[in-house]
């Protein structure tokens, strides 16, 4: 039986994505700064452990539980991060450090401890977004952290190939999760105080199919990435997007 690591994967889409491994048949292993009672979402077993995604040895106990409790680690899925929108002249220290740290160097320090124990076959599935492959306004702190991640997965794909490990992106685009709703409440966000019908203008004038993804269909997307018919998937970082950004 294959195991998992999610991070922040108590909430949104990482919680999505809980769900999708737990239907697949693997152990899941989420962690998160603190247990909100996810669990009574889940049909199935899943492992709680409490870390800060900014250091390291938060993502070193991850691995060493998966590997005291299941004897593997198949997959290790970068996922906790946020967003949040400020012009460049509101952008201070605090704020930079703290979007830098929790949504790059979170997901740089999750690849190194995974790597350190993963064998031939495993898989690393970070959680990009569009917003890492185009600009915005008022979107530079965000923007920057997940260009980060594209350019990591790409990186990490050559030099972790050679032992068999495939590192992958996901790079959704606005998805409904409480998380996103919030940030679109800022003064700063475009939607203009109103996140509902941004939403759907946005759906409405970007995308090819006239809808936006589900977080069930992130999850589908890295299960499939996580298996064997995937095996010759590496370096790439996949939109799911309904078709805002065709490539």
């Amino acid at each position: 039986m294959k195991t998992v690591i999610i991070t922040g994967g108590n909430k949104g889409i990482g919680l999505d994505i809980a769900k999708c491994f737990l239907k697949a048949n693997y152990n899941v292993i989420v962690g998160a700064r603190s247990d909100n009672g996810f669990q009574k979402n889940l049909e199935g077993d899943v492992l709680f452990h409490s870390v800060n995604v900014k250091n390291f040895s938060g993502h070193l106990e991850l691995v060493e539980l998966a590997i005291q409790k299941f004897g593997r680690l198949d997959c290790y899925v970068n996922n906790a991060g946020f967003s949040a929108w400020r012009p460049i002249e509101e952008i201070d220290e605090d704020f930079l450090e703290d979007i830098l740290s929790t949504n790059l160097k979170g997901t740089f320090w999750g690849c190194k401890a995974a790597a350190g124990k993963m064998l031939d076959g495993a898989s690393i599935i970070n959680i990009s977004s569009i917003a890492g492959k185009r600009g915005s306004a008022n979107n530079s702190a965000y923007c920057s952290s997940k260009f980060g991640v594209n350019g990591l997965t790409q990186s990490l794909s050559k030099e972790l190939g050679p032992r068999g490990i495939r590192v992958n992106a996901l790079c959704p685009v606005l998805i409904k999760t409480d998380g996103l709703i919030d940030a679109l409440k800022e003064n700063f966000s475009p939607a203009k105080l109103d996140p509902e019908k941004f939403i759907t203008d946005f759906a409405r004038d970007n995308s090819a199919l006239k809808r936006l993804p589900k977080g069930e269909e992130v999850g589908n997307m890295a299960v499939f990435l996580a298996s064997n018919e995937a095996s010759a998937i590496t370096g790439q970082c996949i939109n799911v997007d309904c078709g805002v950004l065709p490539q």
